[in-house]
């Protein structure tokens, strides 16, 4: 590829609402460019790095036995409110819906469970027919509330999403880790640092699921590590080990007056005492029943947890007409006295007590609450986020949080969406059975912007070769000089007669230009051709990975350039 011919223009300066790294370096590098917000187009540079991705999950999935298919982007609500993931899409308003001239309800699909589903109980009707793994890459659609960061959150993404078919849990659990190591290796070639972590399913379901998280300073996820032993897990699934329970001197119960004062800061700060000290009640309607949830006011409440522990049943907090119909007071609940309430408590309420709560009357607060004496909890549970040095629920080490970057989510889905999709098999005994299932997605396109962040420096990219455009760049220092010219074109066409992937900057720039963008756009190797190193009989060969550049003579500098780009990251 000449690069006076390339699609491409870069940037001196990324526009002011690219925050992150990888978002401001692929504009401008001139990798996308933005149509609206959410969505962009790939230019041929940042397409050659979407398609280099692309084939290693391709080779990868089909080295593990998974075979590709290519399902519909428009999908029918039909199967998809069997489910129920029809309403819980839409309530949150995450499902591009729209309808056809029929007025039939369809969506652009954000994942193909429903789809697929339908379509292997179609096919396979027998036990002898399974395992069988489905793949697609297909370009997926989400209508995130705040699409930024550019490709780490988009509205239209590229994923392969793969569904694997088993006639028992054995089986799935086997199909399960056949993706789990495919996962390793696709990502172990992308040059991706990456931790696997617990997770919470969200919407997909399922009871045993993973993600893959590369660490990164703009991550929109957070994760959890034990410092000592291997524990991990993605912060809304994180648990840390409860705390001895504590035995304290009752004091005696005071309501005192908190005129206006409904908030942890605010009691806090009129009564002098510390967060911690203060019992937060929350109330839920859970399965149609109103639930108090109980945690340390200096720790937020964990609704994913919350849920998980009450699935299936509906959870929704207490809105203000909630409040009224049970006679209570917002900003004022405490536990004492609630009557025709159930109590969940976090495990921490245990290592406290003479709370601060809310005392069921406008502007006051209780003192002195105590559980045993003053209210009695019916369930003890990990409802809270877990903090900075929690102590590690495996080995009591610390817990330390970070960034991160969610690259891939393997799921087992059990019968979650066989049953009420009514997709099932003849097995051994001739019975009707379900399908034990599996699904597991990668970010294709998100895993271009995680390698982004964790590869550049003040200069621009510092792609791996595996996943950069070009391997190696041959720079042409002196277009006005024939001799430069001449040789630089020999280099070029002997590394492409090679298979190296080769381009060669012969654009009519100034020098300091092409060396600029070829650090900009991050060719792993550059051969550098100019008057100078050749009336030395030489070219200057440079490693954008890091190292000083080097002379090596012009008769082997093809030879050399592959030789280092041979021992390039």
């Amino acid at each position: 590829m000449r690069l006076s011919e390339l699609f491409a223009r870069t940037l001196r300066e990324a526009p002011v609402d690219a925050e992150a790294p990888s978002h401001r370096l692929l504009l401008r590098a001139a990798f996308m460019r933005q149509l609206m917000s959410g969505v962009y187009t790939m230019l041929p540079l940042g397409l050659r790095t979407l398609r280099k991705v692309e084939d290693i999950v391709r080779e990868e999935m089909d080295r593990a036995g998974a075979q590709e298919v290519h399902m519909p982007a428009i999908v029918p609500s039909e199967p998809w409110k069997a489910t129920g993931r029809w309403q819980a899409y839409t309530a949150e308003q995450l499902m591009f819906v729209l309808q056809d001239r029929t007025g039939r309800e369809l969506g652009l699909g954000p994942t193909h469970e429903e789809v697929v589903t339908p379509l292997v109980a179609r096919e396979y009707e027998s036990y002898r027919d399974l395992p069988v793994n489905l793949y697609q890459i297909q370009w997926k659609y989400r209508d995130e509330a705040r699409p930024r960061s550019g490709l780490l959150r988009a509205r239209e993404f590229l994923m392969k999403d793969a569904y694997s078919f088993d006639r028992d849990l054995e089986g799935s659990r086997a199909s399960y880790e056949k993706m789990v190591e495919a996962y390793k290796a696709i990502f172990d070639r992308c040059g991706l640092e990456y931790r696997i972590v617990e997770a919470d399913p969200g919407l997909i379901g399922g009871d045993v699921n993973h993600e893959f998280m590369a660490p990164a300073e703009v991550g929109e996820d957070l994760f959890v590590d034990c410092s000592s032993c291997e524990y991990a897990a993605n912060l809304e699934a994180a648990a840390a080990a409860p705390p001895e329970e504590v035995s304290v001197e009752m004091q005696k119960m005071a309501v005192v007056r908190t005129p206006g004062r409904s908030t942890i800061k605010d009691v806090g700060e009129l009564l002098g005492i510390e967060d911690g000290r203060m019992l937060k009640c929350l109330i839920y309607e859970i399965g149609g029943e109103p639930t108090a949830l109980l945690v340390p006011g200096d720790r937020e409440a964990n609704e994913g947890k919350l849920r998980r522990l009450f699935a299936p049943a509906e959870v929704r907090m207490f809105e203000d007409a909630d409040f009224e119909r049970l006679g209570a007071i917002r900003g004022f609940v405490g536990p004492q006295g609630l009557e025709g309430v159930s109590i969940v408590a976090d495990h921490r309420v245990r290592g406290g007590g003479n709370w601060v709560a809310g005392a069921n009357r406008a502007d006051h607060h209780a003192t002195g609450v105590n559980r045993g004496r003053d209210f009695d909890v019916g369930r003890w549970e990990d409802l809270v986020v877990v903090a900075e040095d929690d102590p590690c629920p495996r080995c009591g080490a610390p817990l330390r949080i970070a960034g991160a970057i969610e690259v891939g989510h393997t799921f087992q889905l059990g019968t979650r969406y066989s049953k009420p999709l009514r997709a099932t098999f003849v097995d051994e005994d001739g019975k009707n059975t379900p399908f034990e299932m599996g699904c597991y997605g990668i970010g294709v396109s998100r895993i271009v912007a995680a390698v982004a962040e964790q590869y550049n420096d003040e200069h621009g990219f510092v792609w791996p070769k595996a996943v950069a455009p070009f391997e190696v760049l041959v720079l042409v220092a002196n277009n006005d000089d024939e001799h430069v010219v001449a040789e630089a074109e020999r280099i070029y066409a002997q590394l492409a007669g090679s298979g190296v992937k080769v381009a060669i900057d012969d654009r009519a720039v100034a020098a300091g230009v092409k060396f600029n963008d070829a650090d900009l756009i991050g060719f792993p190797v550059q051969v550098v051709v100019g008057r100078r190193g050749l009336g030395a009989g030489t070219v200057d060969l440079k490693l954008r990975a890091g190292g000083e550049p080097t002379h090596v003579p012009l008769a082997s500098a093809a030879a050399a350039a592959a030789d280092l780009l041979s021992r390039a990251p």
